[in-house]
């Protein structure tokens, strides 16, 4: 990272340290953190390269990490950009939209099963990194699913509730998540509620739970989002009924581990402990389910594996996440977005051990090649490679990652 980006994450500490009237050793008691070190960020000596220091400075203040961070990026590329584009209609779209207000217009023409393959065509999008496709995509069929709902026969109506609920997420909370939007991330798994709530169906209320969860940590709230995740994870356990069932409570224990990482107010080792329980309830289950397309997403063996990687390297076991990482094949999967997830928290990693930078570099630039719209906008590895480009590297991983660092709009 160079002096020049420490320094703007440094004051935009400070401000928002000053605008909440705080003093650091106010600061420094809300968020877990020492008073001498969140000094040295604000004075540019230190930076911020841990999720869980971002999250509880973000939660301490109040605020969404972003506004530390400086997300949503100016985009880097015309796809990621067309993605930006798109959002004032989609914002539009979200803020028009509720269940049981008068149409304005016709469902659409054609069988419900046209409106399924939508939005099984959306998440596709998603979990390819499609960004600016998917972002387009979404107000038309939104728009579509409400006014197909709200014309439906009684028969008809808790399927497209269901189809409803299904393109609200993944495809749109975590999409607007990832791009760095987070209230208008909220404004969607509300949406989802809404029609969840008209269904007799525990499981889709504890699938909207999960979503919220993910919403939570976004916005800096990790001691609430394991609350959420943790009731969703109960009601789930007393309606264990199916494969679906079981791939959905493994991906709470993966996102109660998630959250856990990120809560700096438990000691290391405590958050450690919880972290591997959760992880071996979520092994157990994804050998009992096997890889799944459940909800869309992408539960089984392989998740388990790829967030080894993951919670490890926000643990800062970065040893233990690259060892982690050695026998997993996140390609097996065909979501991109999840093998690139994997490789940047890899290369994050790589980047922690001492003559591991070439590999770093080899590994970030994998994930790159793999999904270039969702590496570009990810602040934990735009951190980690300006931190990099201030490193010595052999010519070839030098010349490399520069042109990373060019398409993701960094200075150097």
């Amino acid at each position: 990272m160079s002096e020049e980006q420490i320094q703007q994450i440094g004051e935009r500490l400070r401000s928002a340290r000053r605008r909440r009237g705080m003093s650091l050793r106010t600061l420094a008691g809300l968020s877990g953190l020492s008073a001498s070190f969140l000094s040295m960020v604000e004075n540019g000596q230190r930076h911020l390269e841990r999720t869980g220091h971002i999250t509880a400075l973000a939660e301490a203040l109040q605020i969404a990490p972003s506004e530390l961070t400086g997300q949503p990026f100016a985009p880097a590329d015309p796809s990621t950009e067309s993605a930006h584009e798109s959002i004032p209609a989609l914002r539009l779209a979200l803020m028009g939209m509720n269940l049981g207000l008068p149409p304005d217009q016709g469902p659409p023409a054609g069988p419900a099963s046209r409106l399924a393959e939508r939005v099984r065509d959306a998440n596709r999008l998603y979990h390819a990194c499609e960004y600016g496709q998917v972002a387009a995509a979404l107000p038309r069929l939104l728009s579509d699913l409400h006014a197909a709902v709200d014309t439906a026969a009684s028969a008809q109506r808790a399927g497209l509730l269901r189809l409803l609920a299904d393109a609200y997420h993944p495809a749109c909370t975590l999409l607007l998540k990832n791009l760095g939007y987070t209230d208008l991330a909220f404004i969607a798994v509300t949406r989802a509620a809404e029609a969840i709530a008209e269904l007799d169906d525990p499981i889709y209320h504890a699938l909207s739970g999960f979503f919220h969860t993910h919403v939570l940590m976004s916005a800096g709230s990790p001691t609430q989002a394991l609350v959420r995740a943790g009731q969703a994870a109960d009601q789930v356990e007393r309606h264990l009924m199916n494969p679906a069932a079981h791939a959905l409570l493994g991906e709470l224990h993966l996102i109660q581990a998630t959250c856990l990482t990120q809560d700096v107010r438990r000691s290391g080792a405590e958050r450690t402990r919880e972290v591997n329980q959760h992880l071996a309830e979520a092994a157990g289950l994804a050998t009992r389910t096997g890889e799944t397309k459940a909800w869309h997403l992408n539960f089984g063996p392989t998740n388990v594996g790829i967030h080894k990687v993951s919670l490890n390297t926000d643990l800062g076991l970065h040893g233990q996440a690259v060892e982690a990482g050695g026998g997993v094949r996140p390609q097996i999967l065909a979501a991109p977005g999840r093998e690139a997830a994997f490789r940047a928290d890899l290369g994050r990693s790589l980047a922690h051990l001492r003559g591991r930078d070439t590999e770093a570099v080899a590994s970030l630039l994998a994930a790159e090649h793999v999904a270039p719209q969702r590496i570009h906008a990810n602040a934990l590895v735009r951190d980690t490679v300006s931190d990099l480009l201030d490193r010595q590297l052999p010519s070839h991983a030098a010349r490399d990652l520069r042109g990373l660092a060019h398409r993701m709009g960094l200075q150097f």
